[in-house]
């Protein structure tokens, strides 16, 4: 049975209502059918060149199956031997990932930083919002009418991470850059050690085990997020320390610094605690360094958030 848009009405209409009473089990149609038809006994859904159609689209036509008690599966297909460009790919990998009832939300704003938001100010029905993310996006004009409505800014204040580690995302690991950037804008817009540890856990099971460097790069998202919450405004390296500052050590923890962390020093003028790392490198320096920021100011890690302490040295 076939359908489309240049078909007569009453004719479309009279093999939607045959397919609708299945008179057929197949329908082979064009796009028309993303229009709202509600054809509850349809459980499988076959696009071809779906790397043509918009993330509207897919979603649309999505919704056309599983709209009954069955199973539904809905298959979308593009040419192997062709290249697709990165936008068409974007497309595809947020119509699989956001498979949840409620969806429509999230790709309705992944939809936005894909094709970049119109002009507010003018008729511009497209932009760049891709090049700073919807976030970013989002919190530079929240900013900008509270600034014109008079209302106080909430500045974020800047964490300065300085080490001698090397923090990233091989592209051998991840291909695709807008694959990489989307994990670089997740991890440091975690807002907590759980959100970041479901990330982690997400990362592994889509791309497999975490090399070096990306082991960094979660650690220092941990250490950012313990920093930021002591009010710690800078972790850098100073010879053969790392220098946190400023660091709010109570007396009671002050008293017994040195037993607690060897090596350990605290300036109480400028807040500045100095610790002389073992030799640790990688990930391993990172959580070293939170969890002594933990313990100098006299707190336990989270529970089942602890921070995973560097193997020891073998023996030579």
């Amino acid at each position: 049975m076939i359908a489309h848009g240049q078909m007569d009405e009453d004719q479309l209409e009279h093999q939607m209502i045959r397919f609708w009473e299945r008179d057929a089990d197949v329908l082979v149609c064009t796009t028309i059918i993303e229009s709202g038809l509600d054809v509850p006994n349809a459980n499988t859904l076959i696009v071809d060149r779906a790397d043509m159609l918009g993330l509207a689209q897919l979603y649309q036509l999505r919704g056309r199956v599983g709209r009954s008690s069955e199973r539904a599966f809905a298959y979308f297909f593009f040419p192997a031997q062709r290249a697709m460009t990165e936008e068409a790919h974007e497309r595809l990998a947020t119509i699989a990932r956001h498979q949840a009832l409620g969806s429509g939300s999230q790709i309705a704003m992944r939809d936005l930083e894909i094709r970049g938001a119109g002009n507010m100010l003018g008729a511009e029905q497209s932009g760049h919002i891709a090049a700073v993310g919807f976030d970013a996006y989002a919190r530079i004009l929240q900013e900008s009418v509270r600034e014109l409505q008079g209302q106080p800014i909430e500045r974020q204040k800047e964490l300065r991470i300085d080490l001698p580690v090397k923090a990233f995302v091989p592209p051998g690991w991840v291909a695709q850059e807008a694959l990489r950037l989307e994990l670089y804008r997740r991890i440091s817009l975690a807002g907590d050690h759980t959100v970041l540890g479901e990330i982690r856990d997400e990362t592994i099971d889509r791309y497999g085990a975490l090399p070096d460097q990306v082991e960094v790069l979660f650690a220092i998202g941990s250490l950012r997020l313990t920093a930021a919450r002591l009010g710690v405004e800078e972790v850098t390296t100073y010879r053969d320390q790392v220098r946190l500052t400023p660091v709010a050590i109570s007396d009671a923890s002050l008293a017994d610094l040195p037993e607690r962390i060897p090596g350990a020093t605290y300036h109480g003028a400028k807040g500045t605690l100095n610790l002389v790392p073992e030799r640790i490198f990688g990930a391993d320096l990172v959580r070293w360094v939170e969890a002594r920021l933990r313990e100098a100011v006299g707190e336990m890690a989270e529970p089942g958030l602890a921070v995973a302490e560097p193997a020891a040295p073998a023996a030579s």
